[in-house]
């Protein structure tokens, strides 16, 4: 699939031997490096671009945390998709920075 999407994300790990709040930073870090446009939020963060590679984004943000001592996750994952138009988070949040 092509579309330019909006996905929020939120990771919740589970470890015995790290920090949650550190196991999402690694999260953070992955999606940093990734390119994409993202913005970090108090809850979740949103991420925009084209659907493959967000969803390949995911998959690696899950391996990753799992490779840095997640033991379990909870991934929660919200997605606005449009048939023929991209989805934006300028568009979203241009009538809250007037």
């Amino acid at each position: 699939m092509k579309n330019h999407i909006n996905v929020a994300i939120q990771v919740l790990p589970k470890s015995t031997t790290r920090e949650a709040y550190d196991l999402v930073d690694d999260a953070i870090k992955v999606i940093s490096l990734s390119g994409l446009k993202y913005q970090v939020c108090p809850f979740e963060t949103a991420i925009e671009g084209p659907y493959d590679e967000i969803m390949e984004l995911i998959e690696k943000i899950q391996s990753v945390c799992f490779q840095k001592g997640a033991d379990e996750l909870l991934v929660y994952v919200k997605i606005q998709n449009r048939k023929d138009s991209k989805v934006t988070m300028e568009e979203k949040m241009k009538k809250y920075s007037e």
